[in-house]
């Protein structure tokens, strides 16, 4: 009897010091925003990390002389001066007779290490930077769709990530 309750007595002392380990966990992840797909805009799953995503596309603006004109955690904002006249585009929008016409192009990310959600929406900007600046939403196209699926190639080559 007094084996028993000696066996009992450490059994309860070895559960109660092992439940006052704290348990490992893995590291947090930053809160990753949610977001929305706009009519207009392309969106696709890249199998890397939002930072992935984000360093992919910073890299290939600054290989292309892209300039990036914001670069946020969830967020790159890249823009080309248009140098030619446009008639097409004047028409559409009226004449940049005031200041740059530009191109923006805005990609947003969220997700996880091996599944971020991709974003991307294009605008004219007439007289950028100027109190006469006016912003026009252009819809997407193959040929943006081709630039999107470019990054998602370029931030999963490094991923180490499966491709989805």
């Amino acid at each position: 009897m007094r084996q028993s309750l000696t066996v009992v007595a450490l059994a309860a002392t070895l559960a109660a010091c092992q439940s006052s380990r704290p348990m490992p966990t893995a590291p947090a992840l930053p809160a990753q925003p949610a977001l929305s797909v706009p009519a207009g805009a392309q969106s696709l799953t890249i199998a890397a990390s939002p930072e992935q995503v984000r360093a992919a596309l910073v890299e290939s603006a600054s290989q292309r002389g892209t300039p990036v004109v914001q670069q946020d955690a969830n967020m790159v904002v890249i823009e080309r001066k248009m140098t030619d006249a446009n008639p097409a585009l004047d028409a559409e929008f009226g004449p940049s007779d005031n200041g740059d016409r530009v191109i923006r192009v805005r990609v947003r990310f969220t997700g996880a290490p091996c599944s971020t959600l991709a974003v991307q929406d294009l605008a004219v900007i007439n007289n950028a930077r100027t109190a006469l600046e006016q912003s026009f939403v252009l819809p997407g196209n193959a040929n943006t769709m081709d630039s999107l699926k470019g990054l998602k190639s370029r931030a999963e080559q490094s991923s180490g990530c499966p491709a989805v």
